[in-house]
C-alpha cells in the first residue's frame, strides 16, 4: 500500500506517459467524516418471513434496494423523478447539473442504436446505445428547486446531486453549497463524461488526470457536508489511479463506469455517421449490454483495489454498465458493489423495470440460500488472480490427479483380502 505522503501515478499525454507525483494535498486525516450523520429512510416493520431482504445502507445512507437510476435522461426534472420514486427505486441522481446552464446546448437526434443483427436491422435485438448528449440544459435555479420540492415529498428516500464544474474553485464551491441548500442526501461527482466542453476542463478532463482530479477533489471535499462520489471514466489505462486518488483526497465513494467513447457506425447506404446531425456527428459515450463485461473487470479492479487500501474505512462502491436483469446487477455485487446503478435500461424498458430487477435478484438470492445484500457482496472477488498464478493452480491440479492411481498397476499388486474391490477398480461400466 502506497504511504499516505505521497504516491507516484502515471498521467497519460497526447504522445508519452509520464510519473505524476501526488501529493494528497486534499487528504486531511483529521478531517470530520461527513458518514453516518444522514440516515433518512426507515427499515420500518420487520418482516421474519423467508424472503430475503433487499435493503442497504451506503454511507450512512439507507436504501430500500441496490438499484439506483443513473445520472442522465431518467433523472432529468421533478416529474421523471417523481415517478422513479413511486416505482421503488432505491435512490435517484439527478441529471448532472453546473452553474452556467445556459452553455449547455444539446442537438436531435442525440441517440444511435447498435443492434444484434447485421447492418442494424430494426429487428435486432439492441446490445448497445450512443448518447452525445451533455448535461443539463435546464437552468440551475430550476433544477435546484425541483431537489427541494422532490425532497419534501420523499423526505424518507435518497436524491444525490450530479455535479460538473469548470476548473475552478470558487465555481465548484458555490454550486456545492447551492445543491446541499436543497437537502439532497449526496452528491455525486462527474469526472467521466467522455463528450463535451474538454477545452474548459470538465468531466473526463479532470478524470484522466490525476494531479488534477486531486486538486478538484480537494476543493470539493474541503466544501461539501454530505457523502461524495466520484464517478469514474474508463477511457484510461489503470482505473484505479484515479479511483485512488478520489478517495484518498476525502471522497466516500465511487461510482464505475461512466459511458466509453465511442463511434457508433457509419450508415452505408448515406456514408455519413451516426446518431446524424445535419449530416456530421461527434464520438460519443457508449453503454448497454454490450458494455458490460468492460464495466464488469473495470468494477473488479477497482474493488480489489479498494479492499486491499481501504477495507474498513467505510468507503462504497457504485457498479454501473449495462443492467438490464437482476443476474446483471448480482454480478455487480458479487464484485464488491454496494449499489447499482441503471440510465439506459431505463430509457429502454422504463422506470417500471425495477421490479423485474429486484424479483430477478431476489431469485438469485433465493437459490443460494442469500438473505441479505451484504452476504454475498464482494464474495467472487476471491476467485480473480494473475495468469502466472493460473498456470501455477492448472499444473499443480494435474500433477495431483496423476498421482491418483486408477486400478492396479501390475500384477504383483493384487492382494487376497481386497481381490473384488481391487476388480472392481478397474471396471469402466
Amino acid at each position: 500500500m502506497a504511504s499516505l505522503g505521497s504516491l507516484t501515478h502515471q498521467i497519460k499525454s497526447r504522445n508519452s506517459v509520464v510519473e505524476c507525483p501526488v501529493t494528497w494535498k486534499g487528504w486531511n486525516p483529521m478531517k470530520k467524516s461527513r458518514v453516518g450523520f444522514r440516515v433518512v429512510a426507515s427499515n420500518g416493520n420487520q418482516n421474519q418471513s423467508a424472503e430475503p431482504d433487499l435493503s442497504v445502507t451506503v454511507n450512512g445512507l439507507k436504501m430500500p434496494n441496490p438499484f439506483v437510476i443513473g445520472s442522465g435522461p431518467p433523472g432529468t426534472n421533478l416529474t421523471v423523478m417523481r415517478r422513479a420514486f413511486d416505482e421503488g427505486w432505491g435512490a435517484v441522481i439527478a441529471k448532472t447539473v453546473s452553474l452556467e446552464a445556459e452553455k449547455v446546448v444539446n442537438v436531435t437526434p442525440r441517440y444511435a442504436k447498435l443492434r444484434a443483427e447485421a447492418n442494424g436491422s430494426p429487428r435486432g435485438q439492441i446490445i448497445g446505445w450512443e448518447n452525445i448528449e451533455l448535461i443539463s440544459d435546464r437552468p440551475l435555479e430550476t433544477m435546484l428547486k425541483e431537489f427541494k420540492q422532490l425532497k419534501e415529498e420523499y423526505p424518507d428516500r435518497i436524491l444525490i446531486a450530479s455535479i460538473m464544474e469548470e476548473y475552478n474553485k470558487a465555481a465548484w464551491q458555490e454550486l456545492i453549497d447551492r445543491v446541499e441548500q436543497t437537502g439532497v442526501d449526496a452528491i455525486e461527482v462527474n469526472f467521466s463524461c467522455p463528450h463535451g466542453m474538454p477545452e474548459r476542463k470538465m468531466g473526463a478532463a479532470v478524470g484522466q488526470d490525476c494531479a488534477l482530479l486531486e486538486e478538484v477533489c480537494g476543493w470539493i471535499n474541503e466544501k461539501a457536508t454530505v457523502p461524495v462520489w466520484a464517478k469514474m471514466t474508463p477511457n484510461i489505462t489503470d482505473i484505479t489511479q484515479p479511483a485512488r486518488v478520489a478517495l484518498r483526497t476525502g471522497c466516500e465513494g465511487v461510482s464505475a463506469i461512466n459511458t466509453i467513447m465511442s463511434v457508433m457506425g457509419i450508415n452505408l447506404d448515406t456514408l455519413h455517421p451516426e446518431p446524424c446531425v445535419e449530416g456530421y456527428s461527434t464520438p460519443g459515450g457508449y453503454s448497454a449490454k454490450a458494455v458490460h463485461p468492460i464495466a464488469l473487470a473495470k468494477v473488479m479492479s477497482i474493488a480489489k483495489m479498494m479492499k486491499a487500501e481501504f477495507d474498513g474505512e467505510g468507503l462504497s462502491l457504485s457498479g454501473i454498465g449495462g443492467v438490464e436483469t437482476g443476474g446483471d446487477a448480482a454480478e455487480f455485487i458479487l464484485l464488491g458493489a454496494d449499489t447499482v446503478q441503471v440510465c439506459t435500461g431505463v430509457m429502454m424498458h422504463g422506470y417500471g423495470v425495477v421490479k423485474k430487477l429486484c424479483s430477478e435478484l431476489k431469485e438469485f438470492m433465493k437459490k443460494h440460500n442469500f438473505s441479505t445484500i451484504d452476504e454475498f457482496r464482494g464474495l467472487s472477488l476471491q476467485y480473480f488472480t494473475t495468469h502466472t498464478d493460473l498456470v501455477k493452480r492448472q499444473q499443480e491440479a494435474i500433477r495431483q490427479r496423476k498421482a491418483i492411481r486408477k486400478g492396479l498397476q501390475s500384477d504383483q499388486d493384487w492382494t487376497g483380502d481386497g481381490f473384488v474391490q481391487e476388480t472392481e477398480s478397474m471396471v469402466s461400466n
